[in-house]
């Protein structure tokens, strides 16, 4: 079997040869890291996002058999985004800058964690229609090139590993735009606005969604980015989520399957679980990465609550990496019974972090094709 055909028997419950080990990417400053170690080149390095023929060489080199995060889209973002600029520089070498999708963050030197949002640019009716609106709306210049897409097409058709169509984020963007406070306060100070953000971003995302779906690839998964949930649940109430995402969703998830696509999966980081039932509701039904964090994230009790209803891929502790081969023996037995459940791939539960070490990863996806294979 080819790892295509392996990842769909699986999330269609049908019998496979064996657990292809896949991967979701890296952390750029991991990558120089292992540069600077010798394990990889400059060259090797260089633009090696996901699903790329370097990206694919960097894990081959490794041991995985494919990154899960290979998608295929449109722009469904702002366009253009902010031109970022520095507001204020600070005595410390740090700055406050406005960002891409127009917060104002803080940078510090060195540092590579999630900027602290100073400020935001969407607060009201007024910003909305002069800074955003605007870049929300259906352009060509949103579409891959023809010469793009024919590259594209030829080289899908010779295709091993899964490939995806991305369909962009309902929420998580808009999230990003106002920040979770400015989100959540718009909701109750003008709840028409905030049904108006939505639905422009979930019908700028179906149109795009329609025109990839329009390239002549033919795709193996759906799949969006929302990151709306940390530690202790989402950064939503669900019901609000439902009731104004949830449409959306549904109504991409139905052209999706008219277009023969019947697995979809989500980006979510932190606990989703309160989330789960609007999206198996509204088509999707595959979680990723699924975080083990603090809160010991696992599909194995959504597996037991919705049945062959869901999937998963992911839950693999990436802290391991950053340790020894008995913590990574030691997680590949836990993730035994899990396998055992059917319709789920292991997969580091987000990118490998910046203290990897290089060999334990090649000791994980050797143990991995040894015990699953």
């Amino acid at each position: 079997m080819t790892n295509r055909e392996r990842q769909n028997a699986i999330f269609h419950y049908e019998p496979y040869d064996r657990l292809p080990v896949v991967h979701f990417g890296w952390w750029g400053e991991l990558l120089h890291k292992w540069r600077d170690e010798g394990h990889l080149t400059t060259e090797e390095i260089t633009h090696a996002y996901d699903g790329s023929e370097k990206d694919k060489a960097i894990g081959n080199k490794l041991g995985f058999d494919y990154n899960y995060y290979s998608c295929v889209s449109g722009n469904t973002g702002l366009l253009p985004g902010f031109e970022r600029k520095v507001i204020k520089t600070l005595p410390d070498g740090g700055a406050h800058v406005l960002n891409s999708d127009g917060a104002i963050v803080l940078e510090k030197p060195g540092a590579v964690s999630i900027q602290a949002e100073i400020g935001h640019t969407l607060v009201d009716r007024e910003s909305w229609e002069e800074h955003y609106l605007p870049r929300l709306q259906m352009e060509e210049a949103r579409i891959p090139g023809e010469a793009h897409v024919k590259r594209l097409v030829e080289a899908s058709k010779a295709r091993t590993e899964p490939l995806g169509v991305h369909c962009g984020s309902m929420y998580g963007q808009i999230r990003n735009w106002m920040g979770v406070e400015g989100i959540s306060y718009l909701y109750a100070d003008d709840e028409e606005l905030y049904g108006e953000i939505i639905d422009t971003v979930g019908n700028l995302l179906y149109t795009v969604t329609e025109r990839a779906l329009g390239f002549g690839i033919k795709f193996d998964f759906g799949h969006f980015w929302e990151d709306i949930a940390y530690k202790n649940g989402p950064l939503v109430a669900p019901a609000i989520f439902m009731k104004y995402c949830g449409p959306h969703y549904k109504r991409i998830t139905d052209l999706l399957a008219r277009n023969g696509i019947d697995i979809v999966s989500l980006d979510c980081d932190g606990m989703p679980d309160a989330l789960i039932p609007t999206w198996l509701t509204n088509g999707v039904n595959t979680m990723f990465p699924i975080e083990v964090g603090t809160w010991g994230g696992s599909y194995a009790p959504w597996r037991e609550q919705y049945g062959k209803a869901i999937r998963g891929v992911g839950g693999t502790d990436k802290r391991i990496f950053m340790q020894d081969r008995a913590a990574i023996d030691a997680e590949i037995e836990r993730l035994r019974p899990i396998v055992e459940l059917g319709g789920f791939i292991p997969c580091p539960d987000h990118r490998i972090s910046p203290e990897a070490v290089w060999e334990n990863v090649q000791y994980y996806t050797d143990r991995m094709h040894r015990v699953f294979g």
